[in-house]
């Protein structure tokens, strides 16, 4: 498999690259990251209804039990006091769900913060470096005899600009016919250097 470039500066364009992408990467992530704690820092008053209720409720549900000592009254001031600590069971209940609310919110916007610039530019690298890879490859099965870069030579007549075969030769398809070494290199030179790759020796 084909990784990089034969040619020094393509292949220190895809180097460059990959270093970027990593530090996007990195550099997103650790956004995602403040965003969710940035988000979560707003548990402060869920946290505080959480402990109000378990306050009320305690005290309430204490002051019932001392209440229902007292004589003929006592019962129905615990009935009563028991009542109003239900309240405290329910607030801490809501400030259990705020809490809940916002830690999930919090998870939700860390991820999107990350992923959304992270995929969008990896799936862009990592199709441009598939390809590479995928093309290098199979044209690096094709360049270990002369018979090879006549056919590299044949493809550089079909695919490259014209203004490029005129710096070859004057008349590169007559060379191609003739078989003339010199002519048919530097063709094939033309088409493996698109694909990153050098001639061989």
């Amino acid at each position: 498999m084909k990784l990089y470039a034969d040619t020094t500066a393509r292949r220190t364009r895809q180097l460059l690259a990959d270093v970027a992408m990593l530090g996007w990467l990195a550099v997103w992530a650790w956004a995602g990251r403040q965003v969710h704690d940035v988000v979560l820092r707003l548990r402060g008053p869920a946290d505080s209804l959480q402990t109000a209720g378990t306050s009320v409720h305690d005290s309430l549900s204490g002051a019932g039990a001392e209440a229902g000592r007292i004589p003929v009254v006592g019962a129905e001031l615990q009935r009563w006091l028991d009542g109003a600590a239900a309240s405290g069971t329910r607030l801490r209940g809501a400030g259990e769900s705020m809490a809940s609310t916002i830690e999930a919110l919090a998870l939700w916007l860390g991820w999107s913060t990350a992923l959304v610039p992270i995929l969008t530019v990896g799936a862009l690298w990592l199709w441009l470096r598939a390809r590479f890879v995928r093309r290098a490859t199979s044209a690096q099965r094709f360049i270990d005899t002369r018979a090879d870069l006549d056919l590299f030579a044949l493809r550089a007549m079909v695919r490259q600009p014209l203004t490029a075969l005129a710096r070859v030769s004057p008349d590169p398809a007559g060379d191609w016919r003739r078989r003339d070494a010199g002519a048919i290199r530097a063709l094939a030179a033309l088409e493996l250097r698109d694909e990153g790759l050098r001639l061989p020796g």
